[in-house]
């Protein structure tokens, strides 16, 4: 009998569901990451310890949204360069175009990966991880009553922003 601890995990399968829905509806399927030592992409793009990718079949070829990791060949600046990516390590997927999509809560290991190697290995798997919940998108373009000036809005072309809702 599988019980919940022991069950896999659910975000490599909302990863591959919202995937396919970007796909069938003509939108662009982006990945937001968030990078540490197990990623593997270009170091020059990374931003604040993050990148976004663009895993849309257009820009990758190999692509495989496994349940342990994201992998695919892409292109930056004209070099082919391979891409992995932990499951863990997505914090959110979303469509270009629109920015409907989910994001996740970072699961952290609380080391960097060089410590992980020497850490503890008697803690139970609860005790090591987070649980790990994942978070709705909502739209933030709600109507407004007269008396709420109207908030800046950023210029065309901008891209998308993601609003974590608790």
């Amino acid at each position: 009998m599988i019980n919940a601890q022991s069950a896999t995990s659910t975000r490599p399968y909302l990863i591959r569901a919202l995937y396919e829905w970007c796909t069938d509806n003509g939108f662009t399927p982006y990945v937001a990451v968030r990078v540490d030592d197990s990623v593997q992409v270009p170091r020059e793009y990374v931003k604040n310890g993050e990148i976004v990718l663009n895993v849309s079949m257009d820009a990758t070829s190999s692509l495989k949204l496994g349940n342990e990791f994201i992998e695919f060949k892409a292109r930056f600046a004209g070099t082919a360069r391979d891409i992995m990516v932990p499951v863990g390590r997505v914090i959110a997927i979303y469509a270009r175009e629109n920015g409907q999509g989910m994001a996740f809560p970072l699961e952290e290991t609380g080391m960097p990966l060089a410590e992980a190697d020497s850490a503890d290995v008697s803690l139970s798997p609860a005790e090591r991880e987070p649980e790990a919940k994942p978070v709705q998108l909502a739209r933030v373009d709600t109507e407004r009553s007269g008396d709420e000036p109207e908030p800046p809005r950023p210029p065309s072309g901008s891209r998308p922003a993601l609003k974590r809702v608790k």
